[in-house]
């Protein structure tokens, strides 16, 4: 019988060391290939499905820790509790894995799928949702008490074209100086442009003076008037 081939390894002036290749290396070696190509054993018999990492929190084959399980197999049919055992084999056998979707459920529940296609389906769900779902900032127009006729409605139809894309506006008046002693004039100019933006907002909360700024937070109103077209852009329909 030929001996094993030994490995010799030196370490300056100490001992000479000599490895051994053991089965437990081929072992450990086999099973990190069957992990790093995320698939399964391919020796003779199969073996359980290999672990695969998810997101955290979300459980798979062998890091699920329950011994018991409730299984609901891929097509949402309840298979009952069983043991994680069980629920590997009859995975395996249907060329699936076990997937923890219920972890606080006594005992937890899982499901028979196939778990890339799992994570994909998860993946495009979260994607659609982010798509649609409308994204809505809080923007702010600023006047003085001061500010002219022609600024004030240049703000005012600012205004109005935020809360039509569906933006919180807060409308904020400044004072400085001597105007902190006249603020009736300040909030006049607020009691106006509130009330020629109601047919477009809801006053969530206002006018108040914090410091020197009188401010109102206003909300986008549902079914409100149309937006108003932006400068240059006629609305009319050719002739």
């Amino acid at each position: 019988m030929t001996p094993p081939a030994r490995t010799l390894l030196r370490l300056g002036r100490g001992p000479v060391l000599y490895f051994l290749p053991c089965r437990f290396a081929a072992d450990s070696a086999r099973g990190a290939a069957v992990r790093s190509g995320g698939g399964r054993d391919s020796r003779p018999g199969g073996g359980f499905i290999a672990e695969r990492g998810g997101p955290p929190g979300l459980r798979v084959n062998e890091r699920i820790r329950a011994r018991e399980v409730r299984v609901i197999d891929d097509a949402g049919n309840q298979l009952g509790v069983m043991s994680l055992f069980d629920a590997m084999k009859a995975a395996r056998d249907s060329g699936l894995d076990v997937v923890e979707i219920s972890p606080n459920a006594v005992p937890p529940v899982c499901k028979l799928v196939d778990y890339g296609k799992f994570q994909y389906e998860q993946s495009k769900k979260a994607h659609e949702a982010k798509r649609h779902q409308k994204s809505s900032h809080i923007k702010e127009v600023k006047f003085r008490p001061s500010t002219a006729e022609h600024d004030f409605q240049v703000r005012k139809n600012q205004i109005i074209r935020f809360l039509g894309e569906g933006h919180k506006v807060k409308a904020m008046i400044f004072h400085r100086g001597r105007e902190m002693a006249h603020q009736d004039v300040g909030r006049a100019k607020m009691e106006r442009l509130l009330k020629e933006v109601d047919d477009h907002a809801l006053v969530e909360f206002g006018p108040r003076m914090e410091a020197n700024i009188l401010l109102a937070l206003l909300a986008p109103k549902k079914g409100g008037a149309p937006r108003v077209a932006k400068p240059g852009v006629s609305s009319a329909a050719p002739a």
